[in-house]
C-alpha cells in the first residue's frame, strides 16, 4: 500500500508565513533531512540526506538556525493552530504539561547554556550537574486514536538563562500566548511540584493541576469581619493539619476507578477545601488526596485550582502528565535534539526547539494519515503489541519519504519496487 504525504506537504506549506523568500526553502530542506538522518542529528549529518548534488554551501544551514530571518514564535503559533484545530474538537478544553528538561552540550562557550542539576542522573544522595540548555516546554496532551497513553505534543518553548526570568515567570509568558492564540479556550495546565506556585499567577481561564508539599501549612479562609475595627483584616483562618495530618484523620473516603496513562487503577480519594497560603495567598485550592487500598504505595498528595473538580479528574489529569516525559525521551533519542553543534547566536535554542517542533509534526502526520490503523508488522517477540510507538510513526513517514527520493528519478518497474521497498525498510527503521 503506497501512502501519499499529502499531509506531509501542507503541514510544510501552512509554514510559509513563517519564514522570509530565501529561509524557507532552507527549512524545507533541513526538516526532511532531520527526519530521514540516522545516528547523530549534526547539521552536517543531516544535510548528507539531501541530494547528491548540493544546492547551496553547507554553511547556509548552519546561519539558518544562527541568524537566519525566521520567526520561531510564528513557528509555534502555526504549529498550535494545527494541531488543536486538527485533533481537537470545536470549544474542546486545552489540557496542557508543562516541565524543563536539560539539553547537555558541550564546548567553551555554548550560547544561552549553563550549569543545571541534570534530574535524569541525579539521586536523593547524590546530585549530578551537567553543562546544557535548559529547556521550559509546553506540551498539548492529546488522546490518540489507539487509546492507551496520551500524547504530549509540544507547543511552545522557552530557554531559561540563569539571572533572567524564573522558570516560572517563562510558563506564565507561555500560557499568556497560548491564550491569546485561543482566547476562546478553556486551559488547564498540568506540572510537577516545581510549578505549584503558578496557582497564584495564572489568567482566570487557566486551571492548575499540581503535587502539594506533605508538610504544607494548610488554613481555613479568613472571616469577614462585620463591623470596623483596629488593625488589618485577617488573611487566614483556623490553621489545619499538614497533608499527612489531614490524610492520618480524613475518615470519608470514595473509591474510584480512574484512567492511569491507558490503565484502569482503583484508588481511594479524599478531597477538602484548603487555602495554600504560601502559594495561592487569595483563593482556596482543592486537595486531593489519593491512596492505595492494598497499602503497598505512599499517600500522594494534589491539588488544583478548579474547585469544583472532582477527585477522579484530578487523579486522572495528573497521571496523564507523565507523557511530557515521553516527550523529552523520544526527542532526544530518535530526533537527536541535543545532537545538532551549533553554539552562536540563536542556534542552540533554535535547534533544540526545531526537534521538539519536529516531534509534533511527526505525531500530527500520522495520526491524520493512518489514525488508529497499525503500521507495524507483527512480530514473534512481541506479539501483543497494540500501540505505536514514536518509532512507529517515524519510520512510516521516513518510508514515504525514502520513497520519493529513490523513485523520483527512476523507473518504477515492479522488480525494482520490489527490492527498493525492502531497502526503504530498513533505512526507515535506522536510529
Amino acid at each position: 500500500m503506497i501512502i501519499s504525504g499529502a499531509v506531509w506537504d501542507s503541514c510544510i506549506m501552512a509554514c510559509a508565513p513563517a519564514f522570509t523568500q530565501p529561509s524557507r526553502p532552507i527549512f524545507q530542506e533541513l526538516l526532511g533531512a532531520w527526519v530521514l538522518c540516522p545516528g547523530r542529528h549534526t547539521v552536517t549529518r543531516m544535510i548528507r540526506m539531501l541530494d547528491p548534488v548540493p544546492r547551496r554551501k553547507h554553511d547556509a544551514y548552519h546561519r539558518f538556525l544562527r541568524e537566519g530571518a525566521w520567526s520561531l514564535s510564528g513557528l509555534w503559533l502555526i504549529l498550535a493552530q494545527m494541531l488543536v484545530t486538527g485533533l481537537l474538537e470545536p470549544g474542546a478544553t486545552l489540557f496542557l504539561d508543562v516541565d524543563d528538561t536539560l539539553f547537555h552540550k558541550t564546548g567553551r562557550k555554548v550560547e544561552g547554556a549553563g550549569t543545571f542539576r541534570d534530574a535524569v542522573r541525579s539521586t536523593k544522595k547524590h546530585v549530578v550537574y551537567a553543562l546544557g540548555l535548559n529547556l521550559i516546554v509546553l506540551t498539548l496532551r492529546i488522546k490518540a486514536p489507539w487509546g492507551g497513553e496520551p500524547l504530549g505534543l509540544p507547543i511552545n518553548v522557552r530557554l531559561y538563562k540563569k539571572g533572567g526570568p524564573t522558570h516560572l515567570d517563562l510558563t506564565v509568558e507561555m500560557i499568556q500566548e497560548v491564550h491569546g492564540w485561543f482566547p476562546d479556550r478553556k486551559i488547564r495546565l498540568c506540572g510537577d511540584g516545581a510549578y505549584a506556585s503558578l496557582a497564584g499567577r495564572l489568567p482566570p481561564q487557566c486551571q492548575l493541576i499540581s503535587r502539594m508539599r506533605r508538610d504544607a501549612a494548610l488554613y481555613e479562609m479568613p472571616v469577614q469581619r462585620t463591623k470596623k475595627g483596629p488593625g488589618r483584616p485577617r488573611k487566614k483562618g483556623k490553621r489545619f493539619p499538614t497533608p499527612e495530618g489531614i490524610a492520618r484523620k480524613a475518615d470519608k473516603w470514595q473509591r474510584v476507578k480512574f484512567d492511569c496513562r491507558g490503565d484502569i487503577k482503583e484508588r481511594l480519594i479524599y478531597t477538602r477545601l484548603v487555602l495554600w497560603y504560601a502559594t495561592c495567598p487569595t483563593s482556596q485550592v482543592l486537595l486531593v488526596i489519593i491512596r492505595d487500598p492494598n497499602g503497598k504505595e505512599p499517600d500522594d498528595f494534589f491539588f488544583t485550582t478548579q474547585l469544583d473538580a472532582t477527585g477522579q479528574e484530578v487523579a486522572e489529569g495528573y497521571s496523564g502528565r507523565w507523557s511530557i516525559e515521553d516527550t523529552f525521551r523520544n526527542t532526544k533519542q530518535y530526533l537527536g535534539g541535543e545532537d545538532p553543534q551549533t553554539w552562536k547566536g540563536q542556534g542552540p535554542e533554535r535547534a533544540a526547539s526545531l526537534s521538539f517542533w519536529i516531534y509534533s509534526v511527526v505525531w500530527y502526520w500520522y495520526i491524520k494519515t493512518y489514525g488508529s490503523q497499525p503500521t507495524w508488522a507483527a512480530t514473534p517477540w512481541y506479539p501483543g503489541k497494540r500501540t505505536p510507538s514514536f518509532l512507529d510513526a517515524l519510520a512510516a513517514l521516513r518510508t514515504v519519504l525514502w520513497g520519493r527520493k529513490i523513485f523520483a528519478r527512476s523507473n518504477s518497474r515492479a522488480l525494482l519496487r520490489k527490492f527498493a521497498d525492502v531497502l526503504i525498510g530498513v533505512l526507515a527503521q535506522a536510529t
